[in-house]
């Protein structure tokens, strides 16, 4: 179905020429001096540790971007975006795990990066898998590579490189992602500049390693309207656009034609706590940074699944819904929150069980419905208002049946109040999704990596650890 506009194409422009202001009259704080020699090259000007983009360079930066990323995972499955496809993918980072059987929370460890990875795995609507957990048993300087290291063996599916903040970072990162046969090019690594526009020496490096290594950009700047960022929604997405595209020129110059996802994730402060704030507000930004990267013809990754919520509760249903079919609706190529709970600071094993579900009706709503002459299906009326049969006992009905026409539920209760009275555990959606994460992680096997695999990843951690981890 065609997207639907929040914003008229009259708004998109005036915020395409408000981020070309902005990065050249306000400009980007930026201090790492082999990136300021590469941007003061091609044009951009220096003044009290700010960095000022002509809207020229920033125009050509854009027109020689790969658009149309491709992420492979080592079953062969691909995710090409920007192609009209909606693709889902879980959280990545989340330091908590909520456990929804007992309604407690723990820090993650390194083993609930493999088990959320296998489970997402057996999830036939978590396309690509982003490593889920920020693990707090690792070396902190190798958390980022440890994320990577224990999802790739767990999955066959499409893999996201977790959020890197340093160079060196991307090096084992690409080594890695070539022992399971993913070239550089069809990984997609990510980093947040800081706001309110501001690239740090470490995040400049990285995006010259990216660039030059030829990994797919998605950079995740992460503004808070009213505190980082104004607190207007539009003005918001316009500084973010600046935090994105001042990323894109630098990889640009140094590997031109490298290919980039626009993304953004803004959150909007609660006034009342100083958090970031999970309402519908969240959803409309989504769907105007959807706009504004297509203005660019970008593909675009967003927020879908978010929540403040602590628990599998009716506000967490409410948030989450809203927030994933707004920005659908608005044509975004890919959404991200599977498994999101807390504003992204935890996650639950239930949760994304239940957000694979809620990922299959947001699909059915993208897909729209058709009027053409089978869906409206005269004859099948016909016939049967003749008498020859009913409805139950049409071809057609299992055809379309078969073909999705209902997003048909698993976990959700479609029995009468007598049926459901009856059971004795009378369970809820959220039992049902605790039950079925629990089966699946004690059932779903993962082919394994050839042990020569296991050895070569083994060996670039320990690469890793002498260059990176500092000794006492």
């Amino acid at each position: 179905m065609p997207p639907l506009k929040f914003l008229s194409d009259e708004d998109i422009k005036a915020m395409h020429e408000a981020t070309l202001r902005v990065l050249q009259e306000a400009g980007v704080f930026w201090t790492h001096k082999p990136s300021l020699e590469i941007l003061q090259g091609a044009g951009c000007t220096v003044k009290d540790n700010r960095v000022f983009f002509p809207p020229n360079l920033v125009m050509e930066s854009i027109a020689k971007a790969n658009k149309r990323p491709v992420i492979r995972g080592r079953n062969g499955q691909v995710n090409e975006l920007g192609g009209g496809d909606l693709y889902f993918h879980n959280l990545g980072g989340a330091r908590d795990v909520f456990d929804a059987r007992t309604g407690t929370r723990r820090i993650a460890t390194d083993q609930d990066v493999i088990n959320s990875t296998r489970l997402l795995d057996a999830l036939p609507n978590a396309h690509t898998i982003t490593p889920f957990f920020t693990p707090q048993d690792v070396p902190g300087e190798l958390m980022s590579l440890y994320m990577f290291r224990h999802c790739l063996p767990h999955t066959t599916k499409p893999v996201q490189g977790p959020g890197i903040q340093f160079a060196e970072e991307v090096k084992y990162a690409v080594e890695m992602a070539r022992v399971v046969g993913i070239p550089a090019s069809e990984l997609t690594l990510s980093l947040s500049p800081v706001s309110p526009l501001t690239v740090h020496d470490h995040a400049a490096a990285a995006v010259i390693e990216m660039a030059k290594a030829g990994v797919v950009s998605s950079n995740l700047p992460c503004p808070t309207g009213g505190a980082t960022s104004p607190m207007t929604i539009t003005g918001s997405i316009v500084q973010q656009s600046a935090e994105t595209l001042c990323l894109l020129v630098l990889a640009q110059l140094v590997n031109p034609g490298c290919t980039f996802v626009y993304c953004g994730r803004l959150g909007m402060l609660e006034p009342r706590t100083g958090l970031i704030w999970g309402g519908v507000e969240l959803g409309l930004s989504s769907a105007a940074t959807v706009q504004l990267g297509h203005y660019y013809g970008f593909s675009v990754n967003v927020y879908g699944f978010s929540t403040n919520a602590h628990t599998l509760d009716a506000q967490n249903a409410f948030e989450r819904s809203l927030n994933a079919a707004i920005p659908a609706l608005a044509g975004a190529d890919e959404l991200s929150g599977i498994g999101e709970m807390e504003a992204g600071v935890m996650g639950s094993f239930a949760q994304m069980v239940l957000d694979n579900e809620l990922a299959g009706s947001v699909l059915r709503l993208h897909r729209g419905l058709s009027a053409d002459a089978e869906h409206l299906a005269v004859d099948i009326i016909l016939d049967v208002m003749n008498g020859t049969r009913n409805f139950l006992g049409q071809k057609h009905t299992m055809k379309h049946l078969r073909a999705g026409e209902l997003a048909l539920t698993k976990l959700a209760e479609r029995n009468s109040w007598d049926t459901w009275e009856e059971k004795l555990e009378r369970k809820q959606m959220a039992d049902h999704a605790i039950d079925e994460a629990e089966r699946i992680l004690r059932e779903h096997e993962v082919p394994p990596l050839e042990p020569q695999q296991e050895k070569e990843l083994d060996r670039i951690m320990a690469a890793a650890e002498t260059e990176m981890v500092k000794k006492k």
